[in-house]
């Protein structure tokens, strides 16, 4: 049994969404800059002379995976037209979690953040 790692990337998207019927401020449309940050968990590849030897999974792969299922449907949106579900934090990142996990399996986490200092975290299981 190998080394094992979690690597994570980070990304943001600029997107607005509003929730009808909340009772706070997010009732009304608005915008974020999302921070979110994709989080992989497995063995490090220790084939010599692979490509990705020593690593759990190429940087460059997660972004085109990011890139193709979330930013190319978030980015400059208005997430309740484009997303078929109440647009919370929480749904936004457990949706991001699903789109990236049906290419890379080795996803445990993500962490959305809607401003700075707020964010969720979703994940299939604990390390």
């Amino acid at each position: 049994m190998g080394l094992k790692a979690v690597v994570c990337k980070r990304f943001t998207f600029d997107a607005a969404h509003q929730l009808p019927n909340h009772s706070g401020k997010c009732k009304h449309l608005h915008g974020h800059t999302y921070q979110v940050e994709v989080y992989l968990f497995g063995e490090v590849n220790n084939t010599p002379g692979a490509s990705d030897e020593g690593m759990v999974v190429d940087f460059g792969v997660v972004k085109d995976v990011f890139k193709r299922r979330v930013e190319s449907v978030c980015d400059h949106q208005n997430l309740n037209k484009v997303l078929p579900f109440r647009t919370t934090a929480e749904n936004i990142a457990r949706w991001i979690l699903e789109e990236m996990r049906k290419e890379l399996p080795q996803v445990i986490k993500v962490r959305v953040y809607e401003t700075p200092t707020s964010f969720v975290e979703v994940f299939e299981h604990h390390i």
